[in-house]
């Protein structure tokens, strides 16, 4: 006995086949038939003829499977996709109608380009996206193998003092805190003093992980020259460190985790001991961490510390200081940062000119030159120019470089307001030292 063939119905059609086989056994009118499946009448009849022929098949919808007399046709199909991948590929459905109306004359809508766009693998729709899953990884197996590093700006003193930035490291093998630090901005100068701190207190690690904030990595694509490193990850090169860049932001969970728990805990505990501002809160930070790593700290599952310790060959001034390369001019100057140095003509110095030399300048605003690592005696000549509106300020320093200019303004009058404040905030610390050791600049 063959198998029986199986058909496929509508939830629509099942009803239908229900009501008409009432209707052929008449315990139903046409006319009830047709109110109850909101139909009229005479479609009722029709259906009936047409399950008296065929049976159920009669009931079936005849364009099921079949193109639609509506639908686009694959060769317009073909031919948007093509665009999308030659001009559009970065770019979201909407803004993808939006220019094949304007520049190629094909009016379709956002859901149609957007499945296109799915099926072709050029889009991601959003629910799949939101099920993407980020799996545990296992922690480092030593102490000083990995150190997560990050920056979280927020109220840490509430309504009692201004915003700041807590600059947070975390050994990944322990989750213990191994440096915090609260600074103005989430900038190369702080980063340095921080890592300064850690390295003279722990040593070397094996790596940080970090974002791809610019402090950490050269983000702009159509960048050229240079050695491709940020100032900050050049200094960690000369000191034999890796840096690390996550992907996400769970790719670095650990880190964002304490910065949860740093929001929670530590704001409530300055709360208590009224701590309003940056000096203070630095000043309670040791204490508090010690308390929190005791709380929560692990025990790592190698006992080996594979930290390095610093030797002779490590110099942190030098490495953690911002280098910048300066062409020797035939007079023996060089200008940086809107000053103009002039070295001191001797017998080194006169074979530099048309030269490379380094400028270094120190977190605390020193200024060092140098050529092939030989320091070089120097005068400052004069500061270059005033504040204009093309200059650039890090926008990451941007908050810390207005509050600051704002102060100095005050403090120094309307006259010297109007001078430079440098391209990285801290210079106008350095220029106006400068000004105070050498009167002639007065």
């Amino acid at each position: 006995m063959p198998a029986p063939e199986l058909l496929t119905m509508s939830r629509t059609e099942i009803d239908r086949l229900d009501a008409v086989r009432r209707v052929t056994e008449r315990r139903l009118t046409r006319v009830e038939a047709a109110l109850q499946l909101g139909l009229s009448a005479r479609q009722v009849s029709r259906l009936v003829q047409a399950f008296a022929r065929d049976g159920a098949d009669g009931l079936v919808s005849k364009k099921r499977g079949k193109r639609s007399n509506r639908a686009f046709t694959e060769e317009l199909k073909a031919n948007v996709l093509k665009i999308v991948r030659e001009h559009y590929a970065d770019f979201g459905p909407t803004l993808i109608v939006e220019h094949l109306a304007e520049r190629h004359g094909t009016v379709l809508s956002r859901e149609t380009v957007r499945a296109w766009m799915i099926e072709a693998g050029l889009w991601v729709d959003r629910r799949a996206a939101q099920r993407r899953v980020y799996q545990p990884r296992y922690r480092r197996q030593s102490f000083g193998e990995l150190i997560q590093i990050d920056g979280s700006e927020h109220a840490w003193f509430e309504d009692r003092g201004p915003k700041a930035c807590l600059l947070v490291f975390v050994d990944d093998a322990t989750s213990r805190i191994v440096e915090l630090r609260f600074c103005a901005a989430e900038s190369t100068f702080d980063y340095m003093h921080s890592a300064r701190r850690y390295l003279e207190r722990h040593g070397k690690p094996v790596a940080f992980y970090s974002d791809k904030h610019s402090v950490f990595r050269v983000n702009k694509k159509e960048a050229v020259g240079g050695s491709g490193m940020t100032q900050f990850g050049r200094a960690l090169n000369d000191l034999n460190i890796d840096i690390i860049h996550a992907h996400s932001s769970q790719a670095k969970g650990r880190v964002e985790r304490m910065n949860l728990t740093l929001q929670d805990r530590l704001v409530k505990a300055m709360r208590l001991e009224g701590i309003d501002d940056i000096k203070a809160g630095n000043a309670f930070l040791p204490s508090f961490a010690a308390r929190l790593n005791e709380r929560f700290g692990k025990v790592p599952s190698s006992p080996t510390d594979l930290h390095r310790p610093l030797t002779d060959a490590d110099d942190l001034d030098a490495a953690l200081s911002w280098q910048e390369q300066r062409t020797m001019s035939n007079s023996l100057s060089i200008q940086y940062d809107r000053v103009m140095y002039l070295l001191e003509p001797n017998e080194l110095t006169t074979t530099l000119r048309r030269k490379q030399v380094t400028v270094f300048d120190h977190p605390d605003g020193t200024i060092e030159l140098k050529h092939d690592g030989i320091a070089l005696p120097y005068s400052v000549f004069d500061k270059i120019g005033n504040i204009k509106d093309e200059d650039i300020v890090d926008n990451k320093r941007l908050g810390a470089v207005l509050a600051f200019a704002k102060a100095k303004q005050e403090e120094i009058g309307a006259q010297r307001s109007k001078r430079a404040p440098g391209r990285r905030g801290q210079k106008l610390i350095q220029t106006e030292r400068t000004r105070q050791a050498n009167p002639a600049l007065r």
